[in-house]
Formats: C-alpha cells, sequence, structure tokens
C-alpha cells in the first residue's frame, strides 16, 4: 500500500482525498499557494508546503516545484484530484520517471483519450456508437462545411483538446461556420494550447448520461452506472443525479457494456467516465471520456456505497478492485447541487471573498463537500465552486425534498452565491 501521497490540489477535492488517504492509515503532503495558506487542507494534512504565488501557472501548475515536494518529503504517490494537472499526459509520465507512483491512468492512455477526435475513433473501433461527425481533426472552415453538409445541420465543432464547454461552437447553417470555426479555435488555443478542432453532428435536446468506470491493473473493468448531468448552464454542470430517470434497465445495461468496452479498448486504469449524449428517440453516442476523479462523484458513492477515492488509492498501490461488476448495486437515488460563489442576479458574476458565516445542513441523507469555514476567504484566482451539497433518499422525490430542506439550512455569509437558484430547480 502507498505510505505518503503528495496531494497536487487545493479545496474541496485536497479534503476529500487527504480524508480517503486517513481512513487508510496513508499520510498526506499538502501542497498550496501563498493564497490557500490558511486553507483547511494545508491545516489537516499530515505536512503541507507552500509552493509558489497564487497565479496556478506559478503553484498548483508548477510541475518542477511539485514533483520537488514530493521527493523532499519521501512521497511514493502523487493524486491529482481534478483540474489543474490531472489529465496532463506529460505530468503522468514524469512521476513513474521520478519513481511515483501516479494515482490516475498511465501517461499514454491520458495521451490517447486526451485528443476528443483520437476517443472517437477509439471507442468506434471498440462498436461504441459515436455522433457522426468527422473522422479525424477538421482543418479549415472549408472542411468543416462540407462535412456538416454529409452529417447534417445543426452540428458542433469541439476542441480535440477540450473540455469543460471550452472551445465549442454550434453551426446551424454554412453561413455560421466560418465565425464558429475561428472562434472556437482561438479558444481551443488559449484554454488548452491546442487549437485543433473536430466536427460532430448537434444532438438536439439530449440527455448528458456519464459512467463511472474503476478499472485495476489486473485487467478488471466495472462500471458503477451512470449519472444525468443534463441540467447545466453554458455546458457547465449544475445538478448531477443518478440513477438517470430516462433509462430503462435495458438501456442501462448496454450504455455500461459500452461505456467498459471503451475503458477496455484505452487500457485503461483507476477511475475515469465514459460520456454519452442521449437523444429523445433513446439513442445514445459516445462523446469523449475523462480520465480523472470527477467532480460529481460522490453522487455515485451514495448510491453504491464505494469509496472511490479509496479504491483510486488501491489501484494506485497494484491491488485488486475490491468488488466485481455482479456486487456493484444502485440503492435509492442520490442528487448534488453545485454551490458557486456567483451572482446570478449579475450574469453569474465570481464573487469571491470573506465567510463572515457558515452553517452546513445535516441529518438523514445529507452530504456536504466544502473547504469552506467562518472566516476562510474564498480566493478569485481559482474555480469558485464553493461547496457541493448532496441529498440521498429511497426515492427520486424523497432525495429532491430532502435536498431542498438541505438547501434551506445552508447559509453562507460575506458574498453570494448560487444557492437560491439551486434551491428553485428542486
Amino acid at each position: 500500500m502507498l505510505k505518503r501521497v503528495l496531494i497536487a490540489n487545493r479545496g474541496e477535492i485536497a479534503l476529500r482525498i487527504i480524508r480517503a488517504c486517513r481512513e487508510l492509515d496513508v499520510e498526506t503532503v499538502a501542497v498550496y499557494s501563498q493564497a490557500d495558506e490558511s486553507s483547511l487542507a494545508a491545516q489537516l494534512a499530515t505536512r503541507s508546503l507552500c509552493i509558489g504565488p497564487a497565479r496556478a501557472a506559478d503553484s498548483y501548475l508548477n510541475q518542477d516545484a511539485i514533483l520537488s515536494a514530493a521527493l523532499a518529503t519521501g512521497c511514493d504517490g502523487i493524486h491529482p484530484g481534478y483540474g489543474f494537472l490531472s489529465e496532463n499526459p506529460d505530468f503522468a509520465d514524469r512521476c513513474l520517471q521520478e519513481g511515483l507512483r501516479y494515482i490516475g491512468p498511465p501517461g499514454e492512455v491520458i495521451r490517447k483519450l486526451g485528443s476528443k477526435s483520437a476517443a472517437r475513433t477509439l471507442a468506434r473501433n471498440a462498436g461504441v456508437p459515436v455522433v457522426p461527425g468527422s473522422e479525424g481533426a477538421v482543418k479549415t472552415p472549408r472542411q468543416a462545411k462540407a462535412l456538416a453538409e454529409q452529417v447534417g445541420y445543426p452540428i458542433l465543432l469541439k476542441a480535440s483538446a477540450g473540455g469543460g464547454g471550452r472551445g465549442m461552437r454550434q453551426a446551424g447553417g454554412p453561413q455560421d461556420i466560418d465565425k464558429a470555426f475561428q472562434e472556437a479555435r482561438s479558444e481551443a488555443a488559449a484554454c488548452f494550447g491546442d487549437g485543433e478542432l473536430y466536427l460532430e453532428k448537434l444532438v438536439v435536446n439530449p440527455r448528458h448520461i456519464e459512467f463511472q468506470i474503476m478499472a485495476d491493473q489486473q485487467g478488471h473493468v466495472v462500471h458503477l452506472g451512470e449519472r444525468d448531468c443534463s441540467i447545466q448552464r453554458r455546458r457547465q454542470k449544475l445538478v448531477e443525479e443518478s440513477p438517470s430517470r430516462a433509462l430503462t434497465p435495458q438501456l442501462r445495461e448496454e450504455m455500461g457494456r459500452a461505456a467498459v468496452a471503451a475503458a477496455r479498448a484505452a487500457g485503461y486504469v483507476g477511475a475515469g467516465t465514459v460520456e454519452f449524449v442521449l437523444s429523445p428517440e433513446g439513442q445514445f453516442y459516445f462523446i469523449e471520456m475523462n480520465t480523472r476523479i470527477q467532480v460529481e462523484h460522490p453522487v455515485t458513492e451514495l448510491v453504491t456505497g464505494i469509496d472511490l477515492v479509496k479504491e483510486q488509492l488501491r489501484v494506485a498501490s497494484g491491488l485488486p478492485l475490491s468488488f466485481a461488476q455482479e456486487d456493484v448495486q444502485i440503492i435509492g437515488h442520490a442528487i448534488e447541487c453545485r454551490i458557486n460563489a456567483e451572482d446570478p442576479e449579475r450574469g453569474f458574476m465570481p464573487c469571491p471573498g470573506t465567510t463572515t458565516f457558515l452553517h452546513l445542513p445535516g441529518g438523514p441523507g445529507v452530504r456536504v463537500a466544502t473547504a469552506l469555514y467562518t472566516g476562510y476567504e474564498v480566493p478569485p484566482y481559482y474555480d469558485s465552486l464553493a461547496a457541493k451539497v448532496l441529498a440521498h433518499g429511497s426515492t427520486r422525490l424523497e432525495a429532491i425534498r430532502r435536498m431542498r430542506r438541505a438547501l434551506e439550512e445552508l447559509i453562507i455569509e460575506g458574498y453570494s452565491t448560487n444557492a437560491p437558484l439551486a434551491h428553485l430547480i428542486m
């Protein structure tokens, strides 16, 4: 088993990893920027080190500083969490080169799946249905127009190296292609350092369904059911739930098999997510695979009772999965609301500031993941996620009612959040 793990992240996911490590008797090293000196992760880890200024490029994205910290503190593993370096294949390779176990898939697998166009080809070759579109990268607006005529409008131009809705533009007809192409390419280059695009037909009014995957080094690949992430704003998830009311048992089994097939074809190891769009007619299509733990992983933990972060640590230690596919059972219904430090009444403007008072909800079936505490200052340099509120019930209606009650108990003072919007959605 791993003995000491460096957590190359911040916020609630850093806390989540610390808790899993503590339960497994694994020591933790938290690295933090100057802006996060007072963070809970820095206080609760076995040891903590400052690795640079507030700017992410100088701290949480500074591979040299993170690797030096890991080696200086005698770590044998690195957990990247989500965001930052979690899907960077070069970082995964460098960890292994330094004799550190990377808690995630190998760099070659991240590289294979990091290109969305290459991942589509891999999925297609594995017999997994993909949205009609380009076989590889689309180089020019003229090429995009020719392909769009073949697959039919509307279409999406998407960043090959992208995710999170970035580097993506819609075109309803040939008149929209030139502008959409330039905007998508510029945003992709700015966000991911890679302007390569691919094209796919836009599935109108889809559901966004993702399947949680766990795979070990012994070749076992298991899915843990689906999460419905269809409630979004500007392609950013607001609410996630499991199971999806849109899936029949037969469709769930079919999509689960497809997710496992895609993971096997990639030689996957660790926790990952296979993402699909589901049309109103019940047709599903592979869109991408995320090679890391997801923000919304606790939804799956609530309905399966399986600790995904502990499984990540077990797999990275060379141990087999602690469960088989037939052991996975979906019990009840779980919902997660993302609470962001932003003001919906002012165009969702980010609202960093000092948490002057905090009261977290509790009671049966309620779980909260947050790094906030009274007096904590939310820095302006990073993602605006402040907390994740989760509710689990025996039925979907009970989970919704429980979530409403939990959101009514939640008090975060000092800045605006989208909690009232989440309550309205419920």
